[in-house]
């Protein structure tokens, strides 16, 4: 493996987009400009609301209060056939924060069934006029091992992610940039901070990602975290090794997640130059792939979760929240039998819900159907 100084592609990209658009029509929020208590919670995309503005992706630590957002949903073993669509919720805005009723919502974008080399899949859309597609779990991840077997793109600027993503932005990435078709990069970030010198490596001698299936998994641990492909390790990090010499913080991921599946258009004018240098170059909407299908696409066949909660929880406990005593170095976390869930319709200052969707820059959208591929 090979290792890479680069920033943060899905995180910068995402955050910076969203953050734009926040700051011209609404009011934003961080650890140090916390939300007012009427609209209350910091959304993961860095604005003041409520409603469903307090679930996934909530900022505890940037909201009104440390309880303003809605407890995590907890950590289920599970296995999930993503071609049975019944338990995936096409529009996140009706989401209520019930993950027993669905276990994945389409955040921005578009899905649509398919199936390739005899296995049912879904097939994540990207085209020229509606952006890119974000899927995310309804239930959180409190370190354990979570794998998703997945066909790649292979047009250069179309990024392929799987990753991990917490409430206050610590993050585990398997991401594939562009036409790189035999090789996955891995990377690891913890609560957004971005470092002089990135963490990310470059993982080789992988057969074709896009013609063939893979199973890639996020093994974190509380004291380590593992890449692995197809059951082989590629790559640990210890938690030590993470460790700022400077201030004695161990900046290792450590809070709860939500596992996306994502394909994004990294290959675009508005992206910085080295983002779009990543990812190989521009799209090529004149691809005779995109214009015999319409769209380019990445496939996801399953998700398998095995929890490994640092603690035990009891048969009543059914969600994870921020301690009291919790601080940007140091967030503490307790499982609590409170809610997920919220009630009427949410609202948030000086903003659309359209707001959104400017990473993607589409309006949720959901199709079934069949793919040829």
């Amino acid at each position: 493996m090979k290792q890479i100084f680069l920033f943060s592609s899905t995180l910068a990209f995402f955050t910076s987009a969203i953050l734009v658009q926040a700051a011209q029509q609404g009011v934003t929020c961080n650890s140090t400009n916390p939300c007012p208590s009427q609209y209350p919670c910091c959304s993961e995309y860095g604005f003041c609301g409520d409603g469903y503005y307090c679930l996934g992706g909530c900022n505890p630590l940037a909201s009104n209060t440390l309880n303003s957002c809605k407890p995590s949903p907890m950590c289920e073993n599970a296995n999930y056939t993503l071609s049975d669509t019944s338990r995936i919720l096409s529009n996140y805005t009706y989401f209520n924060g019930n993950a027993s009723e669905y276990d994945w919502v389409v955040e921005q974008g578009s899905i649509i069934n398919t199936t390739s080399n005899g296995e049912a899949a879904i097939a994540v859309l990207l085209t020229e006029t509606g952006g890119g597609t974000l899927l995310s779990s309804t239930r959180y991840v409190h370190y354990g091992q979570i794998t998703a077997r997945l066909q790649t793109g292979r047009w250069a600027g179309v990024v392929t992610a799987f990753i991990t993503m917490s409430s206050i932005k610590d993050e585990i990435d398997w991401e594939f940039p562009g036409n790189q078709t035999t090789t996955g990069q891995t990377n690891y970030f913890w609560q957004g901070v971005i470092p002089a010198q990135t963490a990310g490596v470059i993982e080789t001698g992988l057969t074709n990602t896009y013609s063939n299936w893979h199973d890639f998994t996020i093994d974190w641990q509380p004291e380590s975290l593992t890449f692995l492909v197809d059951g082989n390790v590629t790559r640990t990090i210890t938690a030590a090794q993470t460790t700022n010499n400077a201030t004695g913080v161990v900046q290792f991921p450590s809070t709860p997640s939500r596992i996306q599946l994502s394909i994004w258009p990294a290959g675009i004018s508005t992206e910085p130059q080295g983002t779009v240098q990543w990812a190989g170059g521009m799209i090529n909407w004149s691809d005779p792939d995109y214009v015999s299908a319409g769209h380019f696409y990445a496939l996801f066949q399953s998700v398998s979760v095995q929890c490994n909660d640092p603690t035990t929880p009891s048969a009543s406990d059914t969600s994870y929240v921020y301690g009291t005593n919790s601080s940007v170095d140091t967030p503490t976390i307790a499982f609590s039998n409170a809610s997920t869930m919220i009630n009427g319709a949410s609202a948030l200052i000086g903003a659309s819900a359209s707001a959104m969707s400017v990473w993607f820059g589409v309006s949720l959208a959901f199709a079934l159907g069949g793919l040829v591929l």
